[in-house]
C-alpha cells in the first residue's frame, strides 16, 4: 500500500476511485465502504483510495473535549493496509483546511489533485467547512466535474447502526465483546514492554507492563481483561491488568500482561496485544495472598474461555 502525507507527493497518473473519513477503528461499516470501494476498482481496472486525516479534525476542532481514539495512527494503517487498499491520502488536519468551502474540497484536493472519477461515501457524509458538504452537493458537484458518486447503506449488527461512537462506549464501559464485534476484529494495545516494580514476580504472576506512546489512544476500562499476541510467530495467550494495584500500594495507571507459558525477556520489545474479554473489575483485596487466590481463579476463567473461543482474527 502506498501511503502519501502531503499533496505534493501525490502524483495520479490516472483516475481514481475515492472514499473519505477519519475511518477510526476500521470498523465493519468503514470495511463495506472499503471493500465496495476496492471491488469496483479492481473491476474497472482503476486504483481505490482512501483519503484520511490527521490528527482526528474533532482533536483540532473540538480541543476543549478530549477525544480518545481507537486506533493509533500505526494501527489504522495496519488494519487498511489488510483490507487490500492499494493508496492512503493522510492529509494533514488543521484550522485552516477545515476552512475549506465544500467546493473548494472538491474542486482543489478531489478533482485537481486526486483525479477523482467515482467517489464512494458512507451513509449521512458531510464534509468541508461546518460540515456543509451533503451527498445532494456531490451529486451537483459530481455533474459539474463529471465524477460519479456513489452512497453506501449504514451496517447494522444487533438492529443497532455501527459507528466509532459506540464503540468507544463499549470500550470505555468494558464491553469488549460487543466492541469487537462491530469492529469484526479484536480491539488492540500496541505498545512498548517496559521495566515495571516486577511486584507480580513476587506473587508468581510476572508481567510485562506496556507503555502506549500516544497519549490519544483509547484505555479501555480498569479491570482485568484475557488477551492474545504474536509474539516471534507464536499465538500466546494471557490476562492483562488495567488499573492502579490498589493491593499493591500503586498510584499510577498502569498496563500489565501476565502471558501464559512463555518464558521469555520481552523488555525494549514493541508488541501488539488484542483484547478478547473482560473478566472482572479491579478490586482493591484485604491482603496479597487474598490478590493472589484471585489471580488463580482468573486465570483458571480465562483458560477456560480460550478453549471454547471461536477466533476472531485481526
Amino acid at each position: 500500500m502506498k501511503i502519501y502525507r502531503n499533496q505534493a507527493s501525490f502524483k495520479a497518473t490516472e483516475k481514481t476511485y475515492i472514499t473519505i473519513g477519519t475511518f477510526d477503528g476500521v470498523h465493519i461499516g468503514h470495511q463495506k465502504v472499503l471493500k465496495t470501494l476496492i471491488d469496483e476498482a479492481r473491476e474497472n481496472k482503476t486504483t481505490p483510495l482512501l483519503l484520511t486525516f490527521f490528527p482526528h479534525p474533532r482533536m483540532v476542532l473540538q480541543q476543549d473535549v478530549e477525544l480518545k481514539l481507537i486506533n493509533t495512527l500505526d494501527e489504522r494503517i495496519q488494519l487498511l493496509e489488510s483490507t487490500g487498499l492499494e493508496q492512503l491520502f493522510i492529509h494533514p488536519f488543521s484550522k485552516d483546511f477545515a476552512r475549506l468551502s465544500a467546493l473548494d474540497f472538491v474542486r482543489s484536493l478531489l478533482v485537481n489533485t486526486l483525479h477523482v472519477s467515482k467517489l464512494f461515501i458512507g451513509y449521512d457524509h458531510h464534509f468541508g467547512k461546518n460540515r456543509e458538504g451533503n451527498y445532494e452537493q456531490l451529486e451537483d458537484y459530481a455533474h459539474t466535474y463529471d465524477f460519479e458518486v456513489s452512497e453506501i447503506s449504514e451496517q447494522d449488527i444487533d438492529n443497532i447502526a455501527v459507528s466509532s461512537t459506540k464503540i468507544r462506549k463499549a470500550l470505555d464501559t468494558g464491553d469488549i465483546e460487543r466492541a469487537n464485534r462491530y469492529l469484526g476484529y479484536p480491539f488492540m494495545l500496541t505498545g512498548t514492554v517496559v521495566k515495571g516494580k516486577s511486584l507480580g514476580k513476587t506473587i508468581g504472576f510476572p508481567t510485562a507492563n506496556l507503555y502506549i506512546e500516544e497519549s490519544y489512544k483509547l484505555i479501555p476500562k480498569t479491570g482485568a481483561y484475557i488477551v492474545q499476541a504474536t509474539i516471534d510467530q507464536r499465538l500466546v495467550y494471557g490476562m492483562m491488568n488495567i488499573g492502579y494495584k490498589p493491593t499493591l500500594g500503586g498510584d499510577t495507571q498502569t498496563i500489565e500482561i501476565h502471558f501464559f507459558n512463555l518464558q521469555q525477556d520481552l523488555y525494549g520489545q514493541k508488541i501488539q496485544v488484542q483484547v478478547l474479554k473482560f473478566l472482572r473489575a479491579e478490586e482493591k483485596f484485604n491482603s496479597v495472598e487474598a490478590l493472589k487466590k484471585q489471580l488463580q481463579t482468573d486465570r483458571l476463567n480465562a483458560q477456560s474461555f480460550i478453549k471454547q473461543r471461536k477466533p476472531l482474527h485481526p
